[in-house]
């Protein structure tokens, strides 16, 4: 019974996996692993109280019966008696598979949960909107509790630690869709008005500080693109803004929340950050959907601040901190 209904899950998990990884539906790791942690742990507290309890006292009858044997035929003037019962008590004593591979894991899994929702959580970068800061294919880790110690899965804050600042790499809940996970820099904070014109930024008015880097040279798409240093607050970075590019900024129609707050003009876009919100960019200026596009981060949303690549299996450099 036991032994189906664990082929019956790992059938299931299996299943979830595949559809996942063939683009049928968006996982939800963190979902997965609490669930996982759950069941795990159901069997191994059915393995310390009931399985091998019952495991134990089967071998224990077993020792018991054949000490019995061997003392009636003893009694009986018979010494030499065949056979041994160490290997059938090893045989009882013996972990089935479908608890092996449930309660066997828990401890494994409960750590992995403990270190992913409470420390640190890794994540690869899809796609290019932050270059040159992250690349493409960069694997990085997020500090999960720099911004407060949040429940898994709800992500409900319960202690509260330090604030988004300006300049920071964040990861998020898209707030288009919260199955998927963005990272961008914050721009604005809660009170800021954020103006992107011209494809110069400024924050409350005042022009946040540029200085040309020469020209970037992207891999990916062979091609040469205008760099410069930025620096918001007290973090200075790299950018990639085209002047010879014509951008155009205009709400998407999944425009989450406060769209009113923001004023689109031919030559850019206004923002006035509303409490509890945060405003994020891509560092590829150019090449971002960011707050321009669909709104602003909501508290809520934050997963992390992303501090470091600690792998690019195409470009060993990559690995270590960043700004």
């Amino acid at each position: 019974m036991m032994s189906a209904l664990t082929a019956v899950l790992y059938g299931a998990l299996l299943v979830y996996g595949a559809g996942w990884w063939l683009g049928y539906w968006i996982g939800n790791f963190s979902l997965l692993l609490f669930v996982l942690t759950i069941v795990t742990l159901g069997y191994w507290l059915a393995e310390r109280f009931r399985f091998a309890p019952a495991r134990a006292a089967a071998a224990q009858a077993l020792t018991t019966q054949d000490a019995k044997r061997r003392a009636e035929l003893s009694r009986q003037g018979i010494a030499q008696v065949d056979g041994n019962v160490e290997a059938a008590r090893d045989k009882l004593l013996m972990q089935p598979w479908w608890l092996d591979w449930t309660a066997g894991l828990f401890p494994v899994i409960l750590v992995v949960f403990l270190l992913r929702s409470f420390l640190f959580e890794p994540f690869k970068i899809p796609s290019g909107s932050m270059i040159p800061t992250l690349l493409v294919g960069d694997l990085i880790l997020v500090n999960k509790y720099h911004y407060g110690i949040r429940l898994p899965v709800l992500n409900t804050k319960l202690v509260a630690n330090h604030d988004p600042q300006r300049g920071d790499v964040v990861v998020f809940h898209y707030p288009v869709d919260p199955r998927i996970d963005y990272i961008k820099r914050v721009v604005g904070i809660p009170g800021d008005e954020v103006s992107y014109t011209n494809q110069a930024l400024a924050i409350n008015g005042q022009p946040v500080p540029v200085q040309s880097q020469g020209d970037y040279y992207d891999e990916d798409s062979m091609r040469y693109a205008p760099r410069f240093s930025e620096k918001l607050g007290a973090v200075s970075h790299s950018i990639l803004v085209d002047p010879k590019r014509a951008s155009i900024y205009r709400p998407m129609d999944s425009f989450v929340g406060f769209r009113d707050n923001c004023r689109y003009t031919a030559e850019g876009v206004t923002c006035k950050v509303p409490a509890g919100h945060y405003f994020v960019m891509g560092d590829n200026r150019d090449n971002s959907q960011d707050s321009r596009y669909w709104g602003f981060v909501a508290d809520e949303h934050i997963v992390g601040r992303a501090f470091m690549v600690w792998m690019n299996f195409g470009n060993l450099r990559r690995i270590g901190t960043f700004d």
